[in-house]
């Protein structure tokens, strides 16, 4: 079992930034992709970004070029920077972890961007 506990969402205004942290225990060993998603009020949950454990990131393109993915792998930590900030950024942000072929799944941390 991969147990993960996001944190760092909140309220900001358009244009803010936002850093998400979601960290991991448990059976942390042959983790090999780590990675974010997004659900928005009445919406499907969607793909934001992964981070491999060999190196490659990969990100939706509504956050190219605003959102950056990292690991601390010494902290088994993952974070995702969130940069000039929509309003339809708005969503509950969930991180995942993919180990032996089985997906795990944090509780969420919700980003509200508003005025």
């Amino acid at each position: 079992q991969v147990h993960l506990v996001e944190s760092g969402g909140g309220l900001v205004q358009p244009g803010g930034s936002l850093r998400l942290s979601c960290a991991a225990s448990g059976s942390i060993d042959n983790i090999v992709v780590m990675g974010w998603h997004r659900q928005a009020p009445g919406k499907q949950r969607e793909f934001v970004a992964i981070s491999e454990t060999a190196g490659r990131t990969a990100y939706a393109d509504t956050v190219k070029g605003r959102f950056t993915v990292s690991r601390d792998n010494a902290k088994n930590t993952i974070y995702l920077q969130l940069n000039s900030l929509k309003p339809e950024d708005t969503a509950v942000y969930y991180c995942n972890a993919i180990r032996r072929g089985l997906t795990y799944w944090g509780a969420g941390s919700r980003v509200t961007v508003s005025s």
